[in-house]
């Protein structure tokens, strides 16, 4: 059974940078061929990828947060993390990291289908 867990603060400052955590169980980040991903919800809205890490290592990023986004791994933790730059309340939204088979492929907005998530947690930015 794969299991995805986000950590992190659940309140961060404008201007400051937001960085979570993805700890898998069930499977290792380094194992073909997969991507590892972070998504997000903001209030009101559908949900947001924002890049991925694959299992080699290479990443890929949302054009419109690439600026500010750097998504990098801890393979002796089986750990991916993320850092967003210079938060403003409009980032304010339910992250989640996510499992995608190459298989299923990499669009412009992210993989085409994900095979686990992990529950969610609150990022509230304030002003």
């Amino acid at each position: 059974q794969v299991q995805l867990q986000e950590s992190g603060p659940g309140l961060v400052k404008s201007s400051q940078t937001l960085s979570l955590t993805c700890t898998v169980s069930g499977a290792s980040i380094t194992a073909a061929y997969y991507y590892w991903s972070w998504i997000r919800r903001p209030p009101g809205k559908g949900l947001e990828w924002m890049g991925a890490i694959d299992y080699s290592g290479s990443t890929y990023y949302d054009p419109s947060l690439k600026s500010r986004t750097v998504i990098s791994r801890d393979t002796s933790k089986n750990q991916f993390t993320l850092q967003l730059n210079s938060v403003t309340p409009e980032d304010t939204a339910v992250y989640y990291c996510a499992r995608s088979p190459f298989k299923n492929g990499l669009g412009p907005e992210g993989p085409y289908d994900y095979d686990y998530w992990g529950q969610g947690t609150q990022v509230t930015v304030s002003s």
